[in-house]
């Protein structure tokens, strides 16, 4: 696989880091020399069999890699239709696929000579993944969370403590994901000698985007693998949820070459994509502009100031898309799609029900767009869906917005 993976990262953006129109390098002069040396140190480690070496251990014996690609045999059965897979990658050590890109980008930290680092958060995921790799290296480490999601995302705030980890909750704004790389994009032109910021999804400035893409794409290369071993072909479809989208990247990316293969991002539709400022579908409902050092597509308002948007889930509450699905969608090789708070949470508790397998806020949108379309597609029809991430953070937000009481000794549920 290794070598599989050294050819497929040398397919990324142009020289100027654009995928097409989107991408690109937008940042402060205080930042460009560290952004330079980043580019040149990466490009240095794709072709360095020692750091993939290193990666493919850690990926093995730390995170439990290759994640399970499972046959969802009760909800095939249910919704009828296509045959349906999981891609389980809500089992890796830190429970998603956050850890995947933190291992990659903290090893080329340290070869910097990097030894703090600096992160942004929404739902923790990344910030536990982040937290995790600091304290397995020593590494002092400082994560920015809205105040909003330190308060919805209370589980994963306390595993990040626990690990070590120094949590600031970010009241500008309305405290959520955006507002949280923002403060740690003005802590790293202030600490810009010691100081590392590992960035959790598709983007930010170049080499950022194709970076985390191309750590998360050990996705998407598994699932060709198992694909074959399991059915002796390749997927019909593929669907994942996208907040910035680095999940969906990563399984995506091994396939883009692969015209047969559907591929369906699914972005949160909140309230309705047609209410302002109650959804954050940056594709369905925004237009081009720049946002934390990249050209996508955001929520935006006619002066081009930055909606706040939202989501009932905290790592899908992103008012803009990474660059290259913003490519993706305009030259028609993606299709993307959105889903509501209401549709999430049943698709949630389906997965509870049927599957016994308690998902994340964030794959429960990708689950409830297989719902709608798995029926009308044959049963020969291969679907894989990424189960990015899975529920514990979310049990309490998600029994809030059920009407479940869980402050008594049994919880009741409010009629």
């Amino acid at each position: 696989m290794a070598d599989d993976l050294f050819n497929s990262f040398m397919n990324g953006p142009d020289e100027n880091g654009r995928f097409g129109d989107f991408g690109g390098r937008f940042v402060s002069e205080t930042l460009m020399p560290l952004i330079l040396s980043l580019e040149e140190e990466y490009e240095k480690a794709k072709t360095d069999e020692s750091f993939w070496a290193e990666m493919h251990d850690l990926w093995t014996h730390y995170v439990g890699r290759p994640s399970p690609l499972y046959y969802a045999e009760r909800l095939t059965e249910h919704l009828g239709g296509a045959k349906i897979y999981l891609k389980r990658d809500e089992l890796n050590h830190t429970g998603a696929h956050k850890i995947n890109n933190v291992l990659g980008q903290i090893i080329l930290a340290r070869r910097m000579g990097k030894t703090r680092i600096i992160a942004e958060t929404g739902a923790g995921q990344h910030g536990v993944a982040t937290a995790t790799v600091c304290a397995k290296f020593g590494l002092k480490c400082i994560v920015y969370m809205g105040a909003h999601d330190v308060e919805r995302q209370a589980p994963n705030v306390f595993r990040m403590r626990l690990l070590g980890a120094e949590v600031i909750p970010v009241t500008s704004g309305r405290g959520t994901l955006k507002d949280a790389m923002n403060d740690a994009l003005r802590d790293w032109v202030t600490n810009v000698r010691d100081t590392f910021y590992c960035i959790g999804t598709v983007a930010g400035p170049h080499p950022y985007p194709a970076m985390v893409r191309d750590f998360q794409s050990i996705i998407g290369k598994e699932v060709r693998e198992q694909m074959h071993e399991a059915e002796g072909r390749l997927p019909d479809t593929l669907i994942a949820a996208i907040g910035g989208g680095s999940n969906a990247m990563g399984l995506f990316f091994p396939f883009l070459d692969d015209k047969s293969v559907n591929i369906i991002g699914v972005e949160a539709g909140g309230k309705g994509v047609n209410m302002k400022m109650e959804h954050c579908a940056s594709l369905t409902g925004g237009r081009p502009g720049v946002l934390h050092g990249n050209r996508t597509y955001l929520l935006q308002d006619d002066d081009g100031q930055i909606l706040e948007g939202y989501s009932i889930s905290a790592g899908l509450d992103y008012p803009g898309i990474g660059p290259e699905h913003a490519w993706l969608h305009e030259i028609g090789r993606a299709q993307y799609v959105s889903i509501t708070d209401k549709e999430a949470l049943e698709a949630f508790q389906l997965s509870c029900q049927l599957e016994g397998i308690i998902p994340a806020l964030e794959p429960s949108h990708a689950l409830a767009h297989v719902m709608k379309i798995a029926g009308d597609l044959p049963s020969d029809h291969l679907l894989v869906m990424n189960m990015c991430g899975r529920g514990d953070k979310d049990i309490f937000s998600v029994a809030k917005h059920l009407g479940f009481d869980m402050s008594g000794p049994e919880g009741r549920v409010f009629e």
